[in-house]
């Protein structure tokens, strides 16, 4: 690369850093191209993306970032995943992954809202429901409580509209009387 194209990468890369919820290290050591070519279009399904690095254009990406120092993890082959829109999506997608072949790739590190995640700790990440199923919970949640609120005030409706029904012939049964 030319001194150029690596500043084009390197601010590409800060890009990708800034955006990311989450970012996770791995060592992809043992992985073909045809199961990168997967892992990478399993991550886009997920609005995440995998990219392979040089340890040293990382290093300076994250030098300009507000990014915890992790650069003691940038040692051998290294994967940057990036999670997008989702960091339990993206760590998700990458455990299964693995899971299927031969536990590769392996985590390093993890960084996720200016913390440093461990292997275990992405591991927890990945088995966090996903957003849409936490926004269904907490629906579900509200849903019960609210329904019973809505149940109670038709009831009390209805027996306002009983009492005023009680009014209305009690003057009319006064008023015809008279």
């Amino acid at each position: 690369m030319t001194k150029e194209q690596k500043q084009a990468f390197i601010s590409d890369l800060q890009q990708r850093l800034e955006r990311s919820e989450a970012i996770y290290l791995t060592d992809f050591t043992g992985l073909d191209v045809q199961s990168m070519t997967t892992l990478r279009r399993e991550l886009k399904k997920s609005s995440g993306e995998y990219l392979v690095v040089k340890n040293r254009l990382l290093r300076r990406a994250m030098a300009d970032t507000e990014m915890p120092d992790i650069s003691s993890w940038l040692t051998g082959p290294t994967g940057v995943v990036f999670g997008i829109d989702s960091a339990v999506e993206a760590a998700r997608v990458v455990v299964d992954f693995a899971k299927e072949n031969g536990d590769r790739p392996v985590f390093k590190v993890g960084v996720m809202e200016s913390g440093i995640l461990d292997p275990e700790a992405i591991a927890r990440v990945s088995r966090l429901p996903s957003r849409e199923e936490l926004l269904s919970q907490v629906a579900g949640a509200l849903g019960g409580p609210l329904s019973a609120f809505v149940g109670a005030l038709g009831g009390k409706l209805q027996e306002m509209a009983g009492l005023a029904d009680a009014l209305r012939e009690q003057k009319e049964s006064a008023g015809n009387s008279s």
